[in-house]
């Protein structure tokens, strides 16, 4: 099971890229709402969320925050989202964030030691972490990427962690990728 967390502003292609891949891939994904079920991206596109955040019981094999803005800062304000991910993070679970959104993990320290990108702007927010100039960054059960731009290789990344390189590389030709 993968939980997708969809705050108010979210970046629409940082969802529902990986949400559609990782669905192609067998992978049951739980669209997690922030403050609603009907949450609407930062593009005006409205999505209807499989439950809120409070009805989101069990530990995730992955957890996805997408980017975008408000989106990031809804996350973060929201306790319940911080207890998901302190949760999946100490129980060894995938933890996966794109564009603004490995800002909180590095503002929740959990980032220390590790290897980390985001979208330009918010590498100070890294706290602890060693950026890496690079479209997605694999480090342990920490998956990060920089932006919109990179929600295929993202996507391509979460469905390598959870399925292996071989379904990866077979979604890549699926979907005609490169």
């Amino acid at each position: 099971m993968v939980d997708l967390l969809l705050a108010p502003g979210f970046e629409e292609v940082e969802a529902l890229t990986p949400a559609d891949y990782l669905r192609r891939a067998g992978q049951e994904v739980r669209l997690v709402g922030v403050g609603s079920q009907v949450v609407t991206g930062s593009h005006g596109i409205t999505v209807h969320c499989d439950c809120i955040i409070e009805e989101a019981q069990g530990l995730p094999d992955m957890l996805v925050l997408p980017g975008g803005m408000p989106g990031t800062r809804n996350l973060e304000k929201n306790a319940h989202v911080a207890k998901k991910i302190e949760d999946c993070c100490w129980g060894g679970k995938y933890v996966a964030a794109i564009c603004a959104a490995p800002s909180i993990l590095g503002h929740m320290g959990l980032l220390e030691g590790k290897r980390a990108t985001c979208f330009p702007g918010f590498e100070e927010a890294l706290q602890g972490a060693e950026y890496e100039n690079a479209s997605v960054v694999c480090d342990g059960n920490i998956i990060t990427a920089k932006g919109a731009g990179a929600a295929n290789q993202f996507a391509f990344a979460l469905v390598e962690a959870l399925c292996g390189k071989e379904q990866a590389d077979g979604l890549k030709a699926a979907v005609q990728w490169e």
